[in-house]
C-alpha cells in the first residue's frame, strides 16, 4: 500500500514541498530560537495575510504569483515595523512582534472579510491560506519554492560566520565592524521568504510551527550551531513527511 501512495503525483508534490519547506524553516528558524525571536516567524506569517489578499485584489483573481509577492510585501513591512517600534520607542522586541502581530493579523482578517463579502468564484479558496491546503499543491507550484529555498540556503552558506558572530554575540560582531544591522535585516528577510514559501501548504496558522519547532526541538540536543542547524532541518522535512504520509493513509484527516 505504501509504494501505491508514493506512486500517487498529488503526494509525491506534498511530500516534495514538505521537504522543502521543512528545510528551509528548520535552517532559519534555528537563528530566531538562538537569538530569542521565536516570535518572529509567528508575526511574519500573520502578516503575510494581509499581503495575500491585497496580491488577490490586485490580480483579480487567485494569482499564485501575485497572492505570494503581495504576502512577501507585508511580511517584510511588518519586520521593519518592528525593527522601528524597538528603536524608537521604549518597547522590548517581544512587545513590539506582539503589536506587529495583531495588527498585521487583524488586517488580513478584514481585507478577507471583504473579499468574500463581495461574492463571486474568483475568491474560493482564498481562505484556505490560513490554514493551508497542501493536497491542492502541484509540480508548478514547486518550481518557485525550489528557488526561494535554494536562494535562502545560498544565503546562509555565504554568511554563514557572520551569522553565526551575530546570533551569538551581537555586539563583538558590531565591535569587529560587521554591518549588525543590515545582517539583521538580511536574516529576517530569509525568514520571511520561508514563511511565504510555505503558506499555500501550511497556512498563515501552523506556518509559525514550522519555523520554531524544529530548532527549538534541536536546540536540545546539539551544542553546535553547525549540528542544530542540520537536525533542525532534518525534524521540520520529517515532520512535512509524516504529516503527509499520515494524511495519506487515514483519508479525512488534515494534513
Amino acid at each position: 500500500m505504501m509504494a501505491t501512495l508514493l506512486t500517487d503525483y498529488t503526494l509525491q508534490n506534498v511530500l516534495l514541498g514538505a521537504v522543502l519547506i521543512g528545510v528551509i524553516s528548520g535552517v532559519l528558524g534555528s537563528f530566531a530560537v538562538l537569538r530569542r525571536q521565536s516570535l518572529l516567524g509567528d508575526t511574519l506569517s500573520h502578516a503575510a495575510l494581509p499581503g495575500v489578499c491585497i496580491g488577490f485584489m490586485l490580480a483579480g483573481a487567485r494569482d499564485l504569483g501575485s497572492i505570494m509577492g503581495g504576502a512577501l510585501v507585508t511580511a517584510v513591512a511588518a519586520a521593519l515595523m518592528t525593527v522601528a517600534i524597538t528603536r524608537h520607542t521604549r518597547l522590548k522586541m517581544d512587545a513590539a512582534l506582539a503589536a506587529t502581530l495583531s495588527l498585521g493579523f487583524a488586517l488580513g482578517v478584514v481585507l478577507l472579510t471583504w473579499i468574500q463579502s463581495r461574492g463571486g468564484a474568483a475568491q474560493a479558496g482564498l481562505d484556505s491560506f490560513l490554514f493551508g491546503q497542501a493536497a491542492a499543491t502541484t509540480r508548478a507550484d514547486l518550481y518557485p519554492m525550489m528557488a526561494l529555498v535554494g536562494i535562502s540556503l545560498l544565503g546562509v552558506v555565504l554568511l554563514w560566520k557572520p551569522l553565526k558572530v551575530m546570533t551569538f554575540d551581537p555586539t563583538f560582531a558590531a565591535v569587529v565592524g560587521l554591518p549588525v544591522h543590515r545582517l539583521e535585516a538580511l536574516l529576517t528577510a530569509m525568514i520571511a521568504l520561508a514563511v511565504v514559501t510555505g503558506l499555500q501548504m501550511v497556512g498563515v496558522v501552523l506556518m509559525t510551527a514550522m519555523v520554531i519547532a524544529p530548532g527549538a526541538a534541536a536546540r536540545q540536543w546539539c551544542g553546535s550551531l553547525m549540528g542544530m542547524v542540520l537536525l533542525s532541518a532534518l525534524l521540520g522535512a520529517l515532520a512535512g513527511v509524516v504529516g503527509g504520509l499520515g494524511s495519506a493513509l487515514a483519508p479525512g484527516l488534515s494534513t
